[in-house]
C-alpha cells in the first residue's frame, strides 16, 4: 500500500475545515449528520474541532457492492433526530459519483430540513455521474481516480482503521 495522505496532513486540513464551518454556522443551530460507516473517523475528528453547540446524528446508507458503486442508494437506517426545520451538515469520507450525497440530501429536504450542506474528506471530481451532487460545500482534498482505503475508507470492510489514506496496490 502506498500512502497518499499522511495522518498529520489530514489533521491539519481538518483544522482548516473546522474553522471555515465554525465561521459559517456561528450563532446558528447545527445538526451534523455522518454517513456510516465510512465517515465515522472523519466526522469524529472534524466535529471535535468545531467549538459550537451542535447535534450529532448518523445515517447508514450504501450504494456500493464490493468495490464499485451500484448507482442505487439503500437507506439502512434513518436519522434518529428530527430534521424538519434544521440546518444539516452532511459528512462523508468521499465524494465520487455524487449519487449518495445527492440521494441523502434530497431525502433530508423531503423530510423538511431547512438547509443541507456537505463536507467531504476526499473528492474524486473525475467520477461524477449524471444526477450526482456536483460538489461539496467543503472539501478536504481532491484526489486522482485511484482506489483509496484508510481513515474510514474500506476494501470489503477492511482497512478503515488506518490513520492515513492509502492507495491499494
Amino acid at each position: 500500500m502506498r500512502i497518499l495522505l499522511e495522518e498529520k496532513v489530514i489533521l491539519a486540513r481538518l483544522d482548516e475545515l473546522a474553522a471555515a464551518i465554525t465561521a459559517h454556522y456561528r450563532g446558528r443551530p447545527l445538526t451534523a449528520l455522518a454517513l456510516l460507516n465510512g465517515a465515522l473517523f472523519f466526522a469524529g475528528d472534524l466535529l471535535r474541532r468545531i467549538p459550537l453547540p451542535l447535534l450529532i446524528d448518523t445515517v447508514a446508507v450504501s450504494s456500493y457492492r464490493h468495490e464499485a458503486s451500484s448507482g442505487k442508494l439503500t437507506l439502512r437506517s434513518a436519522p434518529k433526530l428530527p430534521v424538519a426545520g434544521r440546518e444539516i451538515l452532511l459528512l462523508d469520507e468521499i465524494l465520487d459519483t455524487g449519487l449518495t450525497l445527492r440521494g441523502v440530501r434530497d431525502y433530508l429536504l423531503e423530510q423538511g430540513a431547512a438547509e443541507v450542506r456537505s463536507c467531504v474528506l476526499l473528492d474524486k471530481a473525475c467520477r461524477r455521474a449524471p444526477g450526482g451532487l456536483a460538489h461539496a460545500d467543503w472539501c478536504g482534498f481532491e484526489i486522482p481516480d485511484v482506489y483509496v482505503v484508510g481513515y474510514g475508507l474500506d476494501a470489503d470492510e477492511q482497512h478503515r482503521n488506518h490513520p492515513f489514506v492509502g492507495v491499494l496496490d
